[in-house]
This record gives structure tokens, sequence and C-alpha cells, in this order.
């Protein structure tokens, strides 16, 4: 039985591919939203600098740099559906990995390990993301991608909160301390068990992706002919300027996510593995304002330009405003029952706010009548992503030595991200020639 689907045959029997590529969305948020944990808990056990610790985001992230036009090239050669499960086997060994890290407690091996599996969410990245916006009209793209992204940051908020009961909370009384001999090992060899757990599972999904009925992508017969190249595709401006503001996207979107557990840490939070969990919270929130108030109420373009301002608007009061008052979380969190946390962190989270909406409404904007180089622009699109390596890397560096007020400072690496996201709002997605 053939299963390829021409793209205009697509809205009319898409709910069982939707719904396979939604698990494949919350399984992507899983692995990456995790290193918000991760991160402050090996610089923890090896008491590194911030810039350090920004390398075990680095590594992850760099990967798109160098695998997301041979992922592009994987996919036109294997299809979606096999890229897929050939991404998600990728994960498999990347887990395993953690496994020798974690016994030899090699600090070298964590980072290989984080590049592996980043070379293989880049993979499954560029799969799944042109496979939803092209699973329905263009102008509905931002609500379809905000609805597997709802997905793919509700497994951000799960992720933290299964790291800290399973590892991080039997270690809670540690924070602030100069660790023993004996309290690293028993710190890294906590990973072990889980992450094999995780390899296992993502055996069994990578088996069950292989032989699921998600149909194959086929380009509509008006874009076929030979697929589109990397230089073609560079002729288009809007293109090009979508690339960078995803670039500066992540970036924004790691510090605020994966930062703000190690900044907790320097404040002297004891629950800094699950601080990411808040900021994925928030971006859960803009995703279904997004769904409820894309295209009906206002436009992808105009959204974009609503979530750039709030984002410069937060970043400044978080590298000026009262790191230690707790006010916010006084108004808002106490009286329902939940912690007194300073201003600074709070408004680190509600910066997922402001990131919710910019990947669902880049994508469609960006990818705006390529026809036959929607392939290759995708790629070229995932690349973005590496945005999620120099973000940290940067705030790692203004932090300084690595105390509250310099990592505080730090944030102020947010401002141009915000700046540029906010001109492909207002122009530069509208730009057709250079």
């Amino acid at each position: 039985m053939d299963t390829t689907m021409s793209t205009r045959d697509l809205p009319r029997s898409n709910a069982v591919p939707m719904a396979i590529v939604a698990g494949l969305f919350f399984i992507l948020g899983f692995a990456t939203w995790l290193n918000g944990s991760l991160m402050p808990y090996l610089k923890q056990i090896f008491d590194l600098t911030p810039f350090q610790a920004a390398l075990i985001l680095g590594n992850f992230y760099i990967a798109v740099t160098f695998t997301a036009i041979p992922s592009a090239w994987i996919i036109r050669k294997v299809g979606y559906k096999n890229g897929m499960a050939l991404a998600i086997g990728g994960m498999l060994f990347a887990a395993l990995l953690y496994i020798p890290a974690a016994e030899t407690q090699t600090f070298g091996l964590f980072l290989f390990a984080q590049l592996c599996m980043g070379v293989a969410q880049t993979l499954l990245q560029t799969a799944v993301n042109p496979y939803v916006v092209r699973l329905g009209p263009e102008e509905s793209a931002a609500v379809r991608v905000s609805i597997m992204g709802i997905l793919n940051k509700s497994a951000g908020v799960v992720a933290p909160l299964v790291f800290s009961a399973l590892i991080a909370a039997q270690f809670t009384g540690l924070v602030g301390k100069e660790l023993t001999a004996e309290e690293v090992t028993m710190m890294a060899d906590s990973l072990i068990l889980p992450y094999l757990g995780m390899a296992a599972f993502f055996g069994v999904i990578a088996l069950a992706v292989k032989f699921s009925p998600i149909p194959e992508l086929q380009d509509n017969e008006e874009e076929g002919g030979e697929q589109g190249t990397v230089k073609e595709a560079l002729r288009h401006p809007h293109l090009v300027l979508g690339v960078l503001s995803l670039f500066f996207y992540v970036a924004a979107e790691v510090i605020a996510a994966d930062t703000i557990g190690a900044y907790a840490l320097s404040l002297g939070v004891e629950n800094y593995s699950v601080m990411t969990s808040y900021t994925m919270v928030c971006m859960v929130v803009g995703y279904v304002l997004g769904i409820i108030l894309i295209p009906r109420v206002i436009s992808q373009q105009k959204a974009l330009t609503f979530s750039a301002v709030l984002g410069i608007l937060l970043a400044l009061a978080i590298v000026f405003g009262n790191a230690e008052s707790t006010a916010i979380a006084d108004a808002v969190l106490v009286p329902f029952g939940g912690a007194q946390l300073p201003n600074s962190l709070l408004l680190i989270a509600v910066l997922g706010l402001a990131n919710a909406i910019v990947w669902p409404a880049v994508w469609p904007m960006a990818l705006s009548g390529l026809g036959k180089l929607t392939s290759v622009a995708s790629g070229l699109l995932v690349m973005g992503i590496a945005g999620g390596a120099f973000g940290p890397m940067f705030w790692g560096l203004l932090s300084g030595a690595g105390d509250a007020a310099g990592q505080q400072f730090g944030y102020i690496v947010l401002l141009p991200c915000y700046l540029f996201i906010l001109y492909f709002a207002v122009a530069g997605h509208k730009k057709r020639s250079w």
C-alpha cells in the first residue's frame, strides 16, 4: 500500500500523523529541557565556572551548525518517516554515553554525549518541523506549530520535575557546600539508572515510529523537478533573515530556560533543578494564547512584534532590577502556596511568555513562497538552533567570576537578540530581494 502523500492531500487526513508527530515533539522537549537541570547539577559536581557550565549547553546546540544541512540531505534520501526513526535511534546512543561519563566522572565525556544528543535532535528537528508546517494552510501554520510547542514545552515542565524527583532531590542539602569525593561520586552515580531507562524508552519509540502509519511527504507537481540548492535558497533575504532570527531566538530561549537553574544555584535556591519548569510553564501559556488568538484576532507578524517588545522590556528589568527583592513572588506565588523566589528569577521565567510564539511565527514567514526549496530551507532554519550554543556562552563570559550579581548582568546579552527579532517582525520578513 502506498503511504505517500502530496501536501495538498495532507489537510484531509492529518489526524494520525499529527498525533504521532506531537509525541515526537514531547520527546524532543523532554531531552532538550533536561539540560536546564543537568547544567547546574554538573556545575556542582565539577565545580564549574559559568562559562564552563555553558559548554554543557554549547556542545548540545553547536551540533546544529554542522549537521543541519546534512540532516536535510538525509531526509531527502531516506524520507521523513525513516529520518525520524533514525534520529531517535541516535538519541538512544547518546543517552547510553551518559552512563560511562557518570561512572568515570569525566566532564569531557559528558560534553561528547551532549554533542551526540544534539546531532540526533537536529535530524529529528529537520524532519518534524517542515512536516507540521505543511500539514495545512500557510496562514494557520503558527497555530499547528504552537500545538506542537505546547507538547514540547509541557515536556520542559515535566523533565526538570522528573530530574529533581529521581536525582537532585536527594542532594538538596549539598547546595552551597564544597563537595567531598564521596559526595561527588554519589551525585554522578545517581545519573546512571535514569539515563539507562531513557535509552530503553528511545529504543521502543524508534521502533514504533519505524512501523507507524506516518505518510511520507511529497512535493506537489508544480513544485516538482530537482530539489533546490543552498545557493538558491540564500538568494531569498526573508529566509536568511529568518535563520538569523531563529539564531537569536534560540539563544534567548536557552538562556531563559537553561541558565535559570545555575543562576538560582548562585542565589542559594535549594530547588534550583526545577527552575526550568517555571520558564516552560510560561511558554506553554504563550503557546495556548497563540492558538486562541492567531490568526483570528492577531496576525503572526503582530504576535511576533509583541513578543520581541516584551522580551526587550523583560531583559531590561532583569538586568537593572532589584535581584534580591521577592515582591513578585509575595504578590503572585506565595498567596497560592508557591515558593518565595527573587524577582529576577521570576522575570527570567516570564521570558518564556515572550519566547513562546517566536518559533511558530518565524517558520511560516521564512518559508513563505519557497516551493521546492522548502527542504533545504528547513535545514537552514534548523541551523538557527546553533544560537543555543552561543547565547549561554556569552552569558557565561559576561557573568565574570560567577557570583549572583555577575550572572544577573550577563542577561544583558538578551537585548540584541530581541532587537533583531523585532526587526524581522517589522521589516525583515517582507524582503524579497537583496
